[in-house]
């Protein structure tokens, strides 16, 4: 499903000029489960933005559904983004004074040939999918951190995209929370969404079929 190759991302101020990733050859397999691990810095999220077609890399070859990314023009990389990926954050970025159906139908604003009514449908389907469907017109302010970021993950899933990647998803939750925001990833996942996620929770990480770990910004397992 997704494949780089020798991947390298280099960050440059007037000042430093930190090597992000070094080298990175991995290769997710459609309707895996794959969680990324190491310690804060070493290059996890980076990697996350690259995957996700968020980043360019400095040096290497991305492949997405066997196509070589690399060689895709700007405008052609965010219709690829838009379609096939979705994205879910530690910070809900949820916008507060809009209503939990118009936060999830945002990005369906720039999906070509989707007009309003099919917007709130594909929105509404999204939040019954996560249990919230009894919640849409609410704010985001009167929902509990589990359900924000609940109503996250419905605004990723709602354009159906292949794959779902999560950086920290549930960094911001206590366990019973996080328990029920994993429990949401898995079954995305049983149904045949292909999910990356970055993590820190070991406990978590063990529910994935895989485990990457990262380190000064190579693979070391």
């Amino acid at each position: 499903m997704i494949k780089l190759d020798k991947i390298s991302k280099t960050y440059q101020t007037d000042k430093i000029e930190t090597l992000a990733l070094r080298g990175i050859d991995l290769h997710v397999k459609e309707a895996e489960f794959v969680c990324i691990m190491g310690p804060s810095g070493c290059g996890k999220s980076t990697l996350l933005n690259v995957i996700g077609l968020l980043d360019r890399p400095g040096t290497g070859a991305i492949h997405v559904a066997g196509k070589p990314v690399h060689t895709y023009r700007d405008q052609d990389v965010a219709r690829l983004r838009n379609r096939t990926f979705g994205f879910i954050f530690q910070s809900f970025h949820l916008i507060s004074d809009l209503r939990v159906i118009d936060n999830v139908e945002l990005p369906l604003l720039y999906r070509p040939g989707v007009n309003a009514a099919a917007r709130r449908r594909m929105a509404a389907a999204a939040l019954e999918k996560v249990g919230l469907g009894a919640r849409m017109d609410h704010y985001p302010n009167q929902l509990s951190g589990g359900q924000q970021q609940r109503v996250a993950i419905a605004r990723a899933i709602a354009g159906q995209p292949q794959v779902l990647l999560a950086d920290e998803p549930t960094g911001n939750l206590d366990s019973r929370m996080s328990d029920e925001v994993m429990e949401i990833l898995l079954r995305l996942n049983s149904e045949g969404t292909t999910v990356v996620m970055v993590t820190h929770d070991e406990r978590q990480a063990k529910r994935a079929h895989r485990v990457v770990r990262v380190f000064d910004g190579q693979l070391v397992a």
